[in-house]
């Protein structure tokens, strides 16, 4: 068995997490520690927002996909400890606590639950490792709640940065729970730390025990077992240390409770608090968070060590931080996407004319007579347009694009550039199916089938169709670049951009369903492997045989037949309302239009012979050129398109984009055809 092959086979845990039985995981931090950060990058597209029970404290929580696990992410407003809290802030402790599972002594409460969300089977501590020791404190109390912990060590590049060097291991082994360094805003350590919590829940770690300093666990026994009676813990449903340091404290809420529920006690406690405060140097709440401030910053001092800054930096730091930092990382995706530019517009352009290009130089001298000659010359036309949809511009970008996820590189693309897609309803994980868009639909088509599913993947497939492959790119290229200026060609794409994000915006709403977050793994860097690139490349193009083909050759000789019998004219007529009417163009280009479904390049050589011209600008004005490249476009990209939707999306999503991609094309060539005419007009011009 192969290297590869291993790597591809995944274990299936004995317990998953899915449908009613998915995770609850909430996420819990000190303001500024990235708690937010981490949510936004695994969250959904459609993320509910509600306010806890009597507060205006907003949490966030949306279904989140962690391999084969489901579960459901809350992120709570953000906290500084769990003790002596306002009321506000005591809301985010009681849904810890018992979710939406109130206990006994908040029975006769008036209000709702914290949240309609079920109580978390573990707890995510975000921590910003640049402040470790204050964050600690919070860790230590959360260690008395009972509930899997697992501590996110964030922010470790600025730890890094500082000289700051923490010994994790170290540190999860004093606290007794899963410790993961990570930088969550460059997507470093998400994979890893939502599958320890899913592992955590598994296992049922608990940590450990952490109780305070035995200068005070002396005095306090006396209260502890005061506390300790089976009435007291079914009233309350909290661990006995957690309700222990809670009236040790003096805390509001549950010395309210205490006082309703258990009030012929309350004087008895009172009397073991001040025995016990006695013995100490200092008031006992003081002299529990002084305690706990200490173990804090002992802990921080047993795990952490100064020294240079960066140390183990090198190449992959700085890779790093052109493709995963908020703002450079726009910059490396934008060296990638004109990467795929360059394989576009000059290796495929080269490999086109090397064989495409004299295909049809070959066969532009046929021009058979016979019913027989018109349908080879149609078959033939139908394989050259295969070879020329494959060879140039399929193979090279698949590889490239294959070679970047094998590298790493893509990986941290759609980890920059999730949030973006999200506005359209989709992830990141689609980016690479919009890149192989620039140069075939086909592939890209293909490619969003393996990455997405259910509704993304009918959106993703629908807004692929507006992407400008190679052929539209042509077209505009070679009129625009002629007729309109490097101002026209310019404003045609980011026409096409601002399409795609409507047509997007609008497909989110009609589809409002949404699948869960993805936690997006971030691999090491990697040289491409010859082997799996060859073999993927070729598991990615080669059912286009297969599916394209059979379309590409029929539609090529049911169109050439029509032009054999003179239907040409007929076309024409048939299409004067959408091509003379509406978009104002000559008649004439009715037939190279339509033969656009076979190939776009086809539109633009029966453009020059239905004007009887190669300067199309002495026939066309600004205005039609402008609306012809807008429709063409925008319109139904290709016969081979339709027939990859058939295979992923289904017959009815795949009538339904042709559908749309033909309102498209309608409405927005004849609102910017108007346009100009207004504009024309008013101008004088």
């Amino acid at each position: 068995m192969s290297k590869s092959h291993r790597e591809s086979v995944v274990p299936i845990p004995n317990r998953l997490f899915r449908g009613e039985h998915r995770l609850r995981i909430a996420l819990i931090g000190m303001p500024n520690s990235g708690k937010s950060t981490l949510f936004d990058a695994v969250s959904s597209t459609s993320v509910h927002t509600g306010e806890l029970g009597g507060t205006q404290r907003a949490y966030r929580d949306c279904s989140v996909q962690i391999g084969l696990d489901e579960a459901r992410v809350v992120d709570l407003p953000s906290i500084r400890s769990l003790h002596l809290l306002r009321s506000d802030e005591q809301v985010a402790l009681r849904y810890l606590l018992w979710g939406d599972e109130l206990p006994p002594v908040a029975a006769h409460e008036p209000e709702a639950p914290p949240a309609p969300l079920a109580p978390p089977d573990v707890i995510i501590q975000v921590v910003d490792a640049t402040a470790l020791d204050r964050h600690l404190e919070l860790t230590l109390e959360l260690s008395q709640l009972g509930r899997p912990v697992v501590l996110a060590l964030n922010m470790m590049d600025e730890a890094a940065h500082k000289g700051l060097h923490i010994n994790t291991r170290s540190l999860s082994r004093q606290l007794g729970i899963p410790v993961v360094p990570t930088t969550v805003l460059m997507g470093h350590g998400i994979s890893e730390l939502f599958a320890k919590a899913a592992e955590a829940v598994r296992e049922e770690v608990c940590p450990l025990s952490q109780p305070a300093s035995p200068h005070i666990c002396g005095p306090l026994q006396p209260l502890s077992r005061a506390l300790n009676r089976p009435d007291i813990h079914a009233a309350f449903r909290v661990p006995h240390p957690f309700l222990l340091m809670q009236v040790a404290i003096g805390d509001p809420y549950f010395g309210d409770e205490l006082q309703q529920h258990f009030p012929e006690l309350v004087p008895e406690l009172e009397r073991l608090r001040g025995e016990a405060e006695k013995n100490l140097p200092r008031r006992l709440e003081e002299e529990l968070h002084a305690d706990r401030h200490h173990r804090a910053a002992s802990l921080f001092e047993s795990v952490t060590r100064i020294g240079a800054s960066h140390e183990g930096g090198g190449w992959r730091y700085w890779l790093d931080e052109l493709f995963l930092h908020p703002q450079w990382g726009l910059a490396g995706s934008l060296a990638v996407f004109g990467a795929v530019l360059f394989v576009v517009f000059e290796v495929s352009a080269w490999l086109d004319s090397m064989t495409a290009a004299r295909l049809v130089d070959w066969a532009a001298a046929w021009e058979p007579q016979s019913i027989t000659g018109v349908v080879g010359r149609a078959v033939a036309d139908g394989l050259i347009g295969l070879v020329g949809i494959v060879v140039p511009y399929m193979i090279p970008l698949v590889m490239l694009l294959v070679a970047l996820e094998q590298a790493g590189i893509m990986q941290r693309i759609a980890f920059v550039l999730d949030r973006g897609f999200h506005r359209v309803g989709l992830h990141g994980s689609v980016a690479v199916p919009f890149l192989l868009g620039l140069g075939c639909n086909v592939p890209a088509l293909s490619a969003a089938a393996v990455t997405t599913r259910g509704r993304a993947r009918v959106v993703a497939s629908i807004l692929i169709t507006f992407v400008p492959c190679s052929a539209r790119s042509a077209i505009i290229l070679a009129l625009a670049g002629k007729y309109l200026g490097g101002v026209g060609i310019l404003s045609l794409f980011l026409l096409t951009m601002v399409v795609i994000a409507v047509v997007g915006k609008l497909l989110a709403r009609h589809y409002p369903e949404t699948g869960p977050g993805q936690v997006q793994e971030i691999p090491p860097y990697a040289l491409p492997s010859w082997h799996t690139l060859l073999s993927t490349t070729w598991a990615r193009t080669s059912d286009i045989l297969t599916i394209v083909t059979p379309l590409l050759v029929g539609g090529s000789v049911v169109l050439a037949l029509l032009s054999h019998v003179g239907a040409d004219s007929l076309i024409n007529t048939v299409l004067t309302p959408i091509t003379g009417w509406w978009l104002g163009l000559p008649v004439v280009l009715g037939v190279p239009i339509l033969f656009g479904i076979l190939r776009k390049e086809l539109s633009l050589l029966m453009v020059y012979q239905a004007l009887g011209t190669f300067e199309v600008g002495n026939v066309l004005d600004w205005v039609q050129i402008t609306t012809f490249l807008i429709f063409l476009t925008f319109y139904i990209p290709c016969v081979s398109t339709f027939a990859v939707m058939l295979r992923t999306i289904g017959r009815r999503y795949a009538l339904i984009s042709v559908a749309v991609s033909v309102m498209v094309a309608l409405l927005v060539s004849g609102v910017v055809r108007l346009s100009m005419e207004a504009f024309r007009f008013i101008s004088g011009g």
